[in-house]
């Protein structure tokens, strides 16, 4: 049966060092008037049963920006931010659900659907895991590998992968049967990567 909203427990990735910012926590910078998590959260809460977030810095601040959609605070388990496999690794520990949809905290449009469709392509797939696939206006397909739902039960095999020093998301993936989704709409996984990027983006409302 394909997934349903109550299996889901969605994940917001916020546990990178934000070397691109200069450092600085990615999640907490704002966007009208709003830290970019929140944006993330509202978009994710409608389509999951539940919520977590991943996060290694200012954990109170998060959990005080999470409370309101019954968010919890969770932290990686492995040392030097190792990057965002750590995050999805902690939240299929940690999920309640069957399923973990997972996103950066610095995509503040992702789609509403984003849920649905990656539950269909899974359960119609047979598949462990589904991601997002955008194409530009030349034909360019982009893989957008942060975005995905997963199976909580590849849970002990990330383990053993990350073990053994695995750190690339699509290389992992490659041990599972993965579906990608396309989804038209690339500046719906816009991700801001810059305190100047998110200063031009003060006059824009997002897509749609």
């Amino acid at each position: 049966m394909e997934p349903t909203r109550e299996q889901i427990t969605g994940l917001l990735l916020a546990g990178g060092r934000g070397m691109r910012m200069g450092g600085a926590d990615k999640g907490l910078q704002t966007l009208h008037g709003e830290p970019l998590a929140v944006h993330v959260l509202k978009r994710l809460a409608p389509q999951t049963g539940g919520l977590l977030i991943s996060a290694n810095r200012h954990p109170e601040t998060y959990a005080a920006l999470g409370a309101p959609f019954g968010a919890l605070v969770i932290a990686d388990t492995l040392p030097d931010f190792p990057g965002p496999l750590a995050g999805l690794f902690a939240g299929l520990r940690a999920s309640p659900g069957e399923y973990v949809l997972s996103a950066p905290c610095d995509t503040p449009w992702l789609p509403a659907d984003l849920a649905a469709r990656l539950a269909q392509a899974l359960e119609s797939n047979g598949a462990d895991i589904a991601t997002v696939t955008t194409s530009d206006a030349d034909g360019n397909v982009s893989l957008h590998p942060v975005f995905a739902l997963l199976r909580t039960g590849l849970a002990d095999d990330l383990a053993a992968f990350l073990q053994a020093g695995g750190r690339k998301v699509r290389a992992w993936y490659a041990r599972h049967k993965t579906v990608e989704v396309a989804f038209t709409d690339e500046r719906a996984f816009y991700n801001i990567n810059s305190l100047q990027e998110l200063a031009d983006l003060e006059h824009y409302r997002g897509p749609g």
